[in-house]
């Protein structure tokens, strides 16, 4: 299979080097040229469009920050119009499921089918091809995807239809933001009781109350350093998250009371 790579940022880089290392036929494109510097040494071929990616690509994979990005690469970059018939676009951003949907619409009129099979993990997990993918949309078109997913991850889970691969990244994230507000909260109670935060946190990480949440603020440095380098996408996945419950006239419950409260501690709330 050819595959095609869009979006080669700190998650997306490594991804695409486990896919050139795994020996299947890869082209690349970036806006930045920088971009393709660390792949000068690799068998990836550069693109000079989206376009251009596409027509030489069997599975192109898109890994931007956020729906306007999917949608400018897919559609005004030309990806789906310029896929040869039969071609397959997985987009591994995390995305509102409405997007896919509507994506895939414009992508049948040119025999192309859209997977949507957002990951989790981060950058190291994906260097050491150990991403958990998350997928929707049809079982022989991700059959057909699966050997090249499988050079990034250990796990490629099917939901479902399609958009059921973002819904359950947007619920993952949902929880991950709630707990990151919880552990804070501890923490922060641990300082007021007289017990110092970080050997609160060295207990905890091997106790009934870990939780990655936690580890994380301790990986980062707190939750303010980490709402620097995260909290703007989680306040994104929140809100897709709450806007498919709205649509859904479902609760976020106690999930979404927690994760906007988190969301207030960054400084980025809903």
């Amino acid at each position: 299979m050819r595959v095609g790579f869009i979006g080669l940022g700190s998650q997306g880089g490594p991804m695409a080097r486990r896919i050139i290392d795994a020996g299947f036929p890869t082209t690349l494109w970036a806006r930045r040229t920088a971009t393709l510097e660390p792949f000068a040494g690799t068998t990836a071929e550069p693109a000079g469009s989206p376009a251009e990616l596409a027509a030489a690509s069997d599975l192109v994979c898109v890994c931007v920050t956020g729906d306007a990005d999917v949608e400018e690469v897919l559609v005004g970059g030309g990806v789906l119009s310029a896929m040869p018939p039969d071609g397959v676009v997985a987009v591994h951003s995390t995305v509102h499921p409405d997007t896919c949907r509507d994506l895939a619409q414009q992508a049948r009129r040119h025999g192309v089918s859209i997977i949507d099979a957002p990951v989790s993990g981060g950058g190291p997990a994906a260097a050491q091809g150990r991403l958990l993918v998350m997928a929707g949309g049809d079982a022989d078109v991700l059959q057909r995807c699966r050997p090249v997913f499988e050079s990034f991850s250990d796990a490629v889970i099917h939901l479902g239809d399609l958009g059921s691969g973002q819904t359950a990244k947007l619920l993952n994230n949902l929880l991950f933001t709630a707990n990151l507000g919880t552990a804070a909260a501890v923490l922060t109670l641990a300082a007021d009781l007289g017990v110092a935060p970080e050997r609160l946190a060295a207990v905890v990480s091997r106790s009934s109350g870990n939780s990655f949440a936690l580890n994380s603020i301790g990986k980062t440095g707190g939750l303010e350093r980490l709402a620097g380098l995260a909290g703007t996408l989680l306040r994104k996945d929140v809100r897709l998250l709450a806007d498919l419950a709205e649509q859904a006239s479902a609760s976020g419950g106690v999930a979404l009371d927690a994760a906007d409260a988190a969301l207030a501690l960054m400084d980025v709330a809903r």
